[in-house]
């Protein structure tokens, strides 16, 4: 009996130690080592630590002649297809781009894009499948991004941690703002977001300062508020009212009841919008009784129903970009 026990015991040490081996050996494949334990520093050896680990580029992306992903560009000295490393290339790529845009990119803002918005420049042969690094599943915060394009920069070019931490230009704060938008919001793409606000909630809100959607407050500035007061007014539109939307029943003399804003008033008639945006003239004879509900939205209360839970995390991402002008 303790025979036969030592036998299935022996094989399914045997059967684990084979499973292991071929995990090291995919790993070793593929470049892929442990994230390093703790912050990481914002350096070319902890972008390091973050490329072969946690941020899983190695899936995608090979290093030179270490790893063996072929999925996305080389971003060592590899071949004649690619003879210079990322840091290097990186300062022709900006010289590319700024003759595209007409924006002045530096090696730097070329890498920063590359990272938090991929499919602006395309490499050649290549699709624009890369995945967004600071969103789920990888989630890579602020500072891990800043430390990856460290590790780029050092790959045959300039480290320039100023252009990182205390003086970054323009268009790399920009991302940098994107990246940090996603990370307060617990992770989203406000890219994506904003195309969420586009669908769902530009009928009634606008994003300008001085601009107010007519239906709903304008949303200039509306990151200052706070990602949590920005998810409660998606998905419990009641809980605070804005001054000046509350939500209006008048009920006139042949039993017709509307509902939403007034949105004007005249010595003879009210004006009420809708939630659908439409505007009803009422004649105020015709009013039989008008009250005004401080404690509804018009807004819907179901969002949470017709919104996935990406498109809320996306848009609350791109909605703590909107900084006050």
């Amino acid at each position: 009996m303790f025979k036969a026990i030592g036998k299935v015991f022996g094989f399914l040490l045997l059967v684990l130690g084979i499973f292991l081996s071929i995990g090291h050996a995919v790993t070793s494949l593929t470049g892929g080592e442990k994230a390093a334990a703790g912050a990481v520093e914002i350096s070319p050896e902890g972008g390091e630590s973050v490329y072969w680990g946690k941020g899983r580029c190695f899936t995608c992306h090979s290093m030179g002649d270490r790893g063996s992903a072929v999925r996305g560009p080389n971003h060592g000295a590899f071949g004649d297809k690619f003879p210079l490393p990322m840091g290097a290339r990186a300062v022709e790529r900006a010289k590319e781009r700024s003759a595209k845009t007409g924006q002045t990119y530096t090696a730097t803002d070329y890498l920063v894009e590359s990272l938090a918005a991929p499919g602006a420049h395309i490499v050649e042969g290549y699709k624009n499948e890369m995945a967004v690094v600071y969103a789920p599943p990888i989630s890579l915060n602020l500072k891990e991004v800043k430390a990856v394009i460290a590790y780029l920069q050092s790959q045959g070019g300039d480290v320039n941690l100023d252009a990182l931490e205390k003086n970054p230009s323009e268009i790399s704060n920009k991302f940098f703002a994107k990246i940090a938008a996603a990370g307060a919001a617990g992770g989203g793409d406000p890219g994506a977001g904003e195309q969420v606000f586009a669908s769902n909630c530009a009928n009634c809100h606008t994003v300008k300062k001085g601009e107010g959607g007519g239906i709903g407050p304008g949303l200039a500035g509306i990151a200052a508020k706070g990602v949590k007061f920005v998810e409660d007014s998606i998905l419990r539109p009641s809980k605070s009212i804005t001054p000046g939307f509350e939500t209006w029943s008048v009920t006139e003399k042949d039993g017709r009841k509307t509902v939403g804003l007034k949105t004007g008033e005249s010595g003879t008639e009210v004006v009420i919008t809708k939630a659908t945006g439409d505007k009803v003239p009422i004649a105020k004879a015709e009013i039989k009784e008008m009250e005004q509900d401080k404690d509804s939205s018009v807004m819907p209360d179901n969002l949470n129903e017709a919104m996935t839970v990406k498109d809320l995390q996306d848009v609350l991402a791109y909605m703590m970009t909107l900084k006050a002008e």
